[in-house]
Order: C-alpha cells, then sequence, then structure tokens
C-alpha cells in the first residue's frame, strides 16, 4: 500500500511539472514536450497532477481533448483506485 501511494505521489508530481516545463519552452519558442508523452504521463496515474498543472500554468486549457480529458481520466483514476481499496 505505502508503495502504491508513493508512486501516486511521484507520477502526480510529475504531471505536474512536466506541465510547468511545457509551459516554459512555449514562452521561450522552444522545443516541446509532444502531447503524446504529456498523455503518456497521465494516463500511468499521473492526470490529477497534470490537471493540476495545466490550471495553475494555464496551459493547454484551450485544448478541448486536455480541458476535457485530463479531469475524465482523473475522475476515473480516482473510481479505480476507490474500487480497489473497498475491495
Amino acid at each position: 500500500m505505502e508503495v502504491l501511494i508513493g508512486y501516486c505521489i511521484f507520477i502526480n508530481f510529475i504531471g505536474f511539472i512536466i506541465m510547468k516545463v511545457d509551459k516554459q519552452r512555449a514562452i521561450e519558442h522552444r522545443w516541446r514536450v509532444p502531447e503524446l508523452h504529456l498523455w503518456g504521463i497521465a494516463l500511468l496515474g499521473g492526470s490529477l497532477g497534470a490537471w493540476m498543472g495545466m490550471q495553475t500554468y494555464r496551459h493547454k486549457t484551450k485544448r478541448p481533448l486536455f480541458r476535457f480529458g485530463l479531469p475524465l481520466v482523473t475522475f476515473l483514476y480516482i473510481g479505480l483506485m476507490g474500487y480497489f481499496l473497498i475491495v
């Protein structure tokens, strides 16, 4: 259980930071983090961190796939975690 909690904290921290890095690179007109990588982190469990990063840094908020997709994936993960903790 402790390993799972540690993993969740770590992957969500990575999701938050990767949004910050991509936003900073966008401002500086530098090479960007591919969206596939952003979604990969989210689908590996970092969707809450990525969603929080998206809101904090106002990054990708106009993209419908991110605006609706990240919250959806976050709620699905929360539901799955709740289910597996109960069962």
